[in-house]
């Protein structure tokens, strides 16, 4: 398809368009479009869009995977490793794995976006990250050629693999392995999390959910209903002789113990601190519940959010000397 809205494909429902738009229901798909020439530079592919800024029309092919399918490879008596397709919508994925008592991903329930653009962006949440269940990541490149990545081979840290490279755009994931549990072994290291199950008088894989999804719908605003892409920027990870000299400032500065090198601190709280939380630069605002969230308010461009986020960035700078950076990726 040519001159392509993108609307429905970036969470901050911009009204964008591509060149081209091309959609493949399967990795023989893939291929097919691969031999005869129709996936040439330059391109783009994107998952569901969630992780994505466009700060214009996009000037040549996005592409996009529908592919599907749920499949068990190996298990045992404890564990089970599971094929994914990467078109999947990852809390799909989620829901299913809860629904068949699989452990591993609950944590993880409602984060926007799909199976595959998970793995690229190693997603994380109370305590958890992708590349705790990922097992092995398949993937075509531009060139036809099929190669199964060991996690290993990923370079997965702190919301980073090997995909986000530069030299990687032209790799495109077709499914993801997962090692799931069979029997569950919680992470519930979060205060929020421990204390939104503290009045259950049991804890399961359901409630588990059940109260991350809560937790979430009170901070995130629905993208349906004003535009947004989550989280926009991520948690700095400072060294302990900056961060002591910050909590010596600033006694109740929230953090997570890193390493004994190494603390992070919300990038949220550096915002709030900074007086953006609520506030609107033209129609772009920072999400009155949650200050590391960048909104639509209605009719913003890309540009208008890119001036935001540059604005809330030199605030942080500014009060505390730290940088924060965006999580989400500039098209």
């Amino acid at each position: 398809m040519r001159n392509y809205s993108l609307r429905k494909h970036n969470t901050f429902g911009l009204d964008v368009y591509a060149d081209r738009f091309l959609e493949y229901q399967s990795e023989e798909e893939l291929l097919d479009l691969i031999r005869s020439g129709e996936v040439a530079p330059p391109f783009l592919h994107i998952g569901g869009g969630s992780n994505l800024l466009f700060t214009k029309d996009y000037d040549g092919t996005v592409l996009h995977s529908r592919i599907a399918g749920i499949n068990i490879l190996a298990e045992d008596e404890d564990t089970l490793v599971v094929r994914v397709g990467a078109g999947i919508v990852w809390d799909d994925f989620v829901r299913l794995c809860v629904e068949r008592g699989w452990q591993g991903v609950e944590n993880l329930s409602l984060i926007p976006g799909e199976v595959g653009a998970a793995a690229v962006q190693n997603i994380g949440a109370y305590g958890v990250e992708a590349k705790d269940v990922i097992v092995s990541v398949e993937t075509v490149d531009a060139e036809g050629r099929r190669k199964i990545y060991a996690k290993e081979e990923c370079d997965y840290s702190y919301r980073h693999s090997l995909f986000k490279e530069e030299g990687m755009k032209s790799v495109f994931i077709t499914y993801v392995r997962f090692r799931l549990n069979k029997k569950p072994r919680f992470s519930l290291d979060y205060r929020a999390l421990r204390e939104a199950l503290a009045s259950c008088p049991h804890i399961d894989l359901k409630t588990v959910r059940e109260a991350v999804v809560h937790i979430r719908q009170s901070k995130l605003p629905d993208p349906k209903v004003l535009g947004n892409a989550g989280s926009f920027f991520m948690n700095p990870i400072l060294s302990r002789p900056l961060f002591e000299t910050l909590a010596r400032a600033y006694p109740d500065i929230p953090f997570y113990e890193v390493d004994a090198r190494r603390v992070k601190v919300p990038a949220g709280w550096l915002i709030e601190q900074c007086g953006w939380k609520g506030k609107n630069l033209g129609p772009a605002g920072v999400y009155e519940k949650q200050a590391l969230v960048l909104v639509n308010q209605g009719g913003a461009t890309g540009a208008d959010i890119v001036a935001l986020a540059k604005a809330v960035q030199e605030s942080v700078y500014k009060k505390f000397g730290v940088e924060i950076r965006p999580e989400v990726l500039f098209v």
